[in-house]
């Protein structure tokens, strides 16, 4: 049978020859795709540097959240409810509509404003440092909502998933999304992103603090962690530690970031979360100093940035009681009045909470702190315990003195 060369055959042409040229020929287009890509890019920003200036520039992309180097509507509405004072209601994403009839609890909130005197830069009169950067901090000295009435299911949250209800093992609420690869997140921001999923309860919970609580730091470790420190047969004790920042400024001042060391708490509600018996967060006040604070102090992100450190007296949100139900209603299931005949609210009695099984609040706060900070498997011992250890197990002391703590978000 005549005819050319068989595939395969000495002297016919390989059939993989043509894939490879298609292959190098699809790479040799991306890469001309990508290079105009980035100098479309160089070119624009910076044609953007030319219009705008350094100050400029730097403004824009503190509102330039995805780095396209325009501004949309979304991106325009923090200037929009700057310039008009209005502030529309954000539509958070809910995980579950809540009940309207299911029970609430009232949060208070308490706050002392930042010692100024306790800030290094406070030992100088705070020379050189122009009054108008600090403003943000020397405003704050109120908390944005004394009181705040929620809903119970608002704290499901902070259940423990199923596969960790074992007493200390910890989970976590928010998980971080920082590593070596990642680095850290952005100075230059003013607004946070809109809080989804678990991150809502507790947005909501440090807006009381300030308008605007990042529920994510920028640095590492980053997000919320809780382990169970109680079990009984219908309730959960959950503690948790949150690491969390506020951007104390807003445009044209540049952004001044406040971080407390940590917010620390504990919650006391039922497995299905219908009803909390108590919650507590708050700023740990027992170290001299427990916020860092850094803020931007020109045009550029990666200098100009001014750091210091200080004293918080108090920080903290309290449930007033357990959660009540909003409506209440008879053994037939007819909604009663809320009042009693004399006109007083009717008292609601609570049973006693009998734990099966519990940690102390110590051992539950080291459980949380490992967790975010793993380095904390080694035993760091005050000063003065060193030694006495040091002699009973035959070692050396090594001895680190620091400005600030390791262990929390505050050095």
């Amino acid at each position: 049978m005549a005819g050319g060369p068989q595939p395969g055959a000495p002297g016919a042409p390989s059939p993989r020859l043509p894939r490879l040229g298609l292959v190098l020929g699809l790479l040799a287009a991306l890469a001309a795709v990508k290079y105009y890509r980035d100098a479309e890019a160089a070119r624009r920003q910076e044609m953007a540097l030319k219009s705008l200036g350094n100050e400029g520039l730097f403004l824009f992309s503190s509102l330039d959240t995805n780095n396209d180097l325009y501004i949309s509507p979304e991106e325009f509405k923090p200037v929009a409810e700057k310039l008009t004072g209005v502030t529309p209601v954000l539509e958070f994403e809910e995980e579950e509509t809540l009940d309207p009839s299911g029970e609430t609890l009232s949060i208070v909130a308490k706050f002392q404003p930042l010692l100024m005197e306790t800030m290094t830069k406070s030992k100088d009169g705070f020379l050189g440092i122009a009054h108008i950067a600090l403003s943000g901090l020397r405003n704050w000295t109120a908390p944005a909502a004394p009181m705040s009435i929620m809903f119970a299911k608002q704290f499901k949250a902070f259940l423990p998933p199923k596969n960790k209800i074992e007493l200390g093992d910890p989970w976590w609420i928010i998980p971080s999304e920082l590593n070596i690869f990642t680095g850290y997140l952005s100075n230059n921001r003013f607004y946070p992103p809109v809080p989804k999923g678990k991150e809502i309860v507790i947005h909501k919970l440090l807006s009381m603090f300030h308008p605007r609580p990042f529920v994510k730091t920028r640095f590492a470790p980053q997000g919320a962690v809780a382990c169970i420190q109680a079990i009984s047969e219908f309730y959960y004790r959950i503690a948790f530690r949150i690491h969390a920042e506020f951007q104390l400024n807003e445009p044209p001042d540049f952004p001044f970031w406040f971080s407390p060391g940590q917010f620390t708490g504990h919650i006391v509600l039922s497995r299905d979360s219908s009803h909390v018996r108590e919650f507590k967060l708050f700023v740990p006040n027992k170290r001299s100093l427990n916020v860092d604070m850094e803020w931007l102090y020109g045009a550029s992100e990666s200098s100009n940035m001014e750091v210091d450190i200080g004293y918080l007296p108090q920080m903290e949100l309290e449930s007033s009681g357990p959660s009540i139900p909003s409506v209440i209603h008879d053994e037939n299931g007819n909604v009663m009045d809320s009042r009693d005949p004399a006109g007083e609210p009717i008292q609601f009695v609570f049973e006693e909470i009998n734990w099966q099984r519990e940690l102390s609040g110590e051992e539950a706060a080291q459980k949380l702190e490992v967790a975010m900070y793993p380095f904390k498997k080694v035993s760091y011992l005050p000063f003065t315990q060193a030694f006495d250890r040091a002699k009973a197990e035959n070692k050396l002391v090594h001895s680190i003195l620091l400005w600030g703590a390791l262990d929390d978000q505050s050095c």
